[in-house]
């Protein structure tokens, strides 16, 4: 996988984690809404720290997308996956969240798979279709 690639999937993680990051924080000053009530969603949405979160999370979704033109799903979803491991430091040092043992195990396990998931190959069809092709790209 070459440089841009892995720069594609760290653009991922770190959108994602800073969006719902920006979500959880402009959320938490608008306080509770519901679909019942549709002004408070648009007013909602218009929290600048709920719409940096929104913008955030379509640069995921972009960065996302591309990825999942290139590599497998079950190597991009576990390759993201890390952004659990930032989401958490994120939740604590910007939100001022704590993080139970049970959780930050969990994140360690999630970590973990993670290194083990991505030293494997991105893509599988790919790769058949060297071995098909006598190891030629």
């Amino acid at each position: 996988m070459t440089l841009r690639k892995y720069l594609v999937l760290v653009a991922t993680v770190i959108f994602a984690s800073f969006g719902e990051v920006s979500l959880s924080y402009g959320m938490k000053r608008v306080g509770p809404v519901s679909a019942a009530h549709w002004t408070n969603l648009i007013s909602a949405i218009l929290n600048p720290w709920v719409a940096l979160g929104i913008v955030l999370l379509i640069g995921f979704l972009a960065s996302y997308v591309s990825s999942l033109s290139w590599s497998d799903l079950t190597y991009v979803l576990p390759a993201t996956s890390f952004g659990y491991v930032l989401l958490a430091l994120l939740s604590v040092w910007l939100l001022g969240e704590r993080v139970t043992l049970s959780r930050w195990i969990g994140i360690l396990l999630v970590g973990s798979g993670v290194a083990i998931v991505t030293r494997g190959p991105a893509s599988t069809a790919h790769q058949q279709a060297e071995s098909a092709a006598g190891g030629k790209p």
